[in-house]
């Protein structure tokens, strides 16, 4: 399903790369975990992981 989702917002000749990413969110009432589904510019990746 990744592959169609990215393949759908990359049209040829725009040169801006999009990539999903997929983050594991812990609850802090449960405990439980959640995953957190975003499709971002390559660009954007580094800053996305680093902002915690």
């Amino acid at each position: 399903m990744a592959k169609k989702v990215v393949a759908t917002l990359k049209k040829e000749g725009q040169g801006k790369d999009y990539v999903k990413v997929v983050r594991t969110i812990r609850s802090p009432k449960t405990g439980a975990y959640s995953f957190k589904e975003e499709i971002i510019t390559s660009e954007a990746l580094k800053d996305y992981f680093n902002k915690g």
